[in-house]
Order: C-alpha cells, then structure tokens, then sequence
C-alpha cells in the first residue's frame, strides 16, 4: 500500500511545475492537457490491472476446483476494469476537447490547461477504487465457490466500491463542460 502512495505522490509532485508554470502559448496548454489525459489513465489503469489481479487469482483457484463457474466467476473478476475505461474516456474527452483528436482549431486558454491536469487526478484517484473492488470481487468469487446461488449478491457487493470512480467520472465531465472542453 505504500508503493502505491509513493507512486501516485510521485506523480502528482510531477504535475506541479506544469500547474505553476505560466502558460504562454498553445503547445504549453496541450502539454498540460495531455498531462492530464496521462495522469488519468495511468493511475485508474495500474489500480485496475492491481483490482484484476486480486479478483483473477481468486477465480482460477476456484476455477480449478468448479471449472462450470468460470461464466459467473468471469463476470466478477472483469469488474474491477471498468475505472481504466473512465480513464481512457477522460483522456480521450480531453483530448478531443483539445483538438488533439478530431482535428480543428480549439481557442486554448491557461485555465483548461490546468483544469485538465486536475481533471486527470480526480479520474485517476477516484479510479484507485478499483484495487478495493479487487478485494471484494476476490471474497465474493471465494463465496460463490462455496455457494453458487450468491453468485447475484456478489456482483452487487463488487460493484459498489465502483461508485467513488462513477463520481469522479461525474465530476470530470462536468469540469470539462464547464471549461469548454466539452
């Protein structure tokens, strides 16, 4: 658990120079934006792949003992994925805000550089509740090992940590609408 504070507060002391530095053209404002899109994907993807990895190797002990639960346990282990998607969407928004995608010229001003890097952390925190879905997910495939009629109950237990990433989902978009990147 301390790699993973290090890593992020790592991440994020690399991301104050761009929010302090004052931006002076539209090359520097698409650095923070892509910044922004890097920060989001990369810490949503590595506490996902860390959430995959929790509920997989729960699901192949299973698996090698109840080999007809692979469908419901499947569905369990893919879950904790879902919060690398809400960072690749963000990057992608971003960057189509931007005109990084898409192509067109997009009026770039200092604050979308900036809300984009804080938009990046937002997504990519919130989506650190993936390595706790892991966790869930891993208890819920052990039940459902035991009993495969709990099978129901544990995807809803498991989706409920994802709820913290759709709210910083929610809260991205709306910052992107608000600073014209949308």
């Amino acid at each position: 658990m301390k790699g993973r504070i290090l890593v992020v507060g790592v991440m994020l002391l690399m991301a104050v120079p761009f929010v302090m530095a004052q931006e002076t053209d539209t090359q520097e404002i698409q650095a923070n934006i892509i910044l922004g899109c890097l920060i989001a994907i990369s810490i949503a993807g590595i506490a996902s792949a860390i959430g995959l990895t929790l509920a997989g190797t729960s699901a192949v002990a299973v698996t090698a003992e109840k080999p007809e639960l692979f469908g419901r346990l499947l569905v369990l282990q893919v879950l904790p994925m879902t919060q690398s998607v809400y960072g690749l969407l963000t990057a992608i928004l971003l960057m189509m805000g931007a005109g990084l995608l898409g192509g067109g010229a997009v009026e770039l001003n200092t604050l979308m550089g900036t809300g984009a890097i804080f938009i990046g952390i937002i997504v990519g925190l919130t989506g650190l509740s993936a390595i706790n879905q892991g966790m869930v997910a891993s208890a819920s495939i052990a039940s459902v090992g035991r009993n495969p009629e709990v099978a129901a109950r544990g995807i809803i237990f498991t989706v409920m940590p994802e709820t913290i990433a759709i709210f910083g989902l929610l809260v991205a978009i709306l910052l992107m609408t608000g600073l014209g990147l949308l």
